[in-house]
């Protein structure tokens, strides 16, 4: 087995009905986001049912979930799989406005991140989520 095939690599689900806003998450992340920690490995999603069934199957490390997101939003989204999963993955909610952060904090997600996409603050926050 070659030292590549042994790599450990999380599973990022990235949820937003906008194309664009996935493409931003993914570019400012890479595929390698610090020494300390695994590969990233992404799963793009756009709607509400397919995310739950991903989370059903146990295949999500970390959900980076878009607050704008249509027609569930990413902070719905987030309060429902805290509700509902035991153990739950990591959550980082997307928020557009500084005054959404009180809805994030409503839904209990880990972390919050700013649309558009910061590549340093994404990174960071996901960093400081994964130590």
């Amino acid at each position: 087995m070659s030292p590549q095939s042994e790599r450990v690599t999380l599973r990022v689900v990235v949820y937003s009905d906008d194309s664009g806003t996935r493409r931003q998450v993914i570019e400012a992340l890479g595929e390698r986001l610090h020494p300390e920690l695994p590969d990233l490995e992404y799963v793009e999603v756009a709607t509400a049912p397919i995310l739950l069934d991903h989370l059903d199957r146990n295949t999500v490390d970390v959900a980076i979930l878009d607050g704008e997101a249509s027609p569930a939003g990413g902070m719905g989204m987030a309060k429902q799989i805290r509700d509902e999963y035991d153990p739950c993955p990591p959550l980082v909610v997307l928020v557009a406005r500084q005054a959404d952060r009180w809805l994030a904090d409503w839904s209990r997600a880990d972390a919050v991140a700013h649309v558009p996409v910061d590549p340093m603050e994404l990174s960071r926050t996901l960093v400081e989520l994964l130590r």
